[in-house]
């Protein structure tokens, strides 16, 4: 299995941009917060059916990956610049927030969190991945990877019934009140800057 770093320095073509990993412990969340804000780099897009062009970088954005405590996935929400969304996304809702816009949602199944020598938070990749926008579209992805994993051996048998079981948790934890994971994304947001600027001052 892969391991990523949660500062995803690699492969997004982007590059010196402020990262921060916050620990938050609030009524609505406890866990990890990780906040990327895109500086510079290229422009990147995802198709899909509904929502049609998603950019998923691109100066101005944000993603923020959240780690909740005693679960087995990372939750990314691609924000659009502060305030602002595509104007080309037609079908897109009337947001929760209107500061913090996301413009997709991206749940990584992973097998553990550890922490590299840095200090940078690392995820180990289960291959199984939900997409979903505020258009309401929702994609598994990658179940072809997951199962080539466990016919391989590489993962056990417990590896890969878990991996469907947290995929099964995602989709009706978030996938089935798109508009209320927005509010609850948009609220974690709100705590993690206060903390971001409190420890800037």
């Amino acid at each position: 299995m892969k391991h990523k770093r949660l500062n995803r320095d690699l492969g997004w073509g982007f590059q010196h941009y402020p990262y921060y990993q916050i620990r938050i412990d609030d009524v609505s969340f406890h866990g990890l917060v990780c906040l990327i804000r895109l500086t510079d780099g290229e422009e990147n897009y995802w198709e899909t059916p509904k929502a049609g062009r998603i950019q998923v970088t691109g100066t101005g954005m944000s993603w923020m990956q959240l780690v909740e405590d005693d679960t087995e996935h990372v939750l990314t929400v691609m924000y659009f610049p502060e305030g602002k969304h595509d104007y080309e996304r037609h079908n897109y809702p009337v947001p929760a927030d209107v500061t913090y816009q996301p413009s997709i949602w991206y749940a990584d199944v992973i097998d553990g969190i550890e922490y590299d020598n840095d200090g940078i938070a690392v995820f180990i990749d289960k291959y199984l991945d939900v997409i979903f926008t505020p258009e309401g579209e929702v994609k598994i992805d990658d179940r072809d990877e997951l199962d080539a994993a466990f016919s391989s051996g590489e993962l056990t048998e417990e590896q890969y019934k878990s991996a469907l079981s947290e995929c099964d948790r995602i989709l009706k934890t978030y996938c089935e009140d798109i508009r209320k994971t927005d509010a609850w994304c948009a609220r974690i947001r709100r705590i993690a800057e206060e903390k971001i600027n409190m420890a800037d001052d």
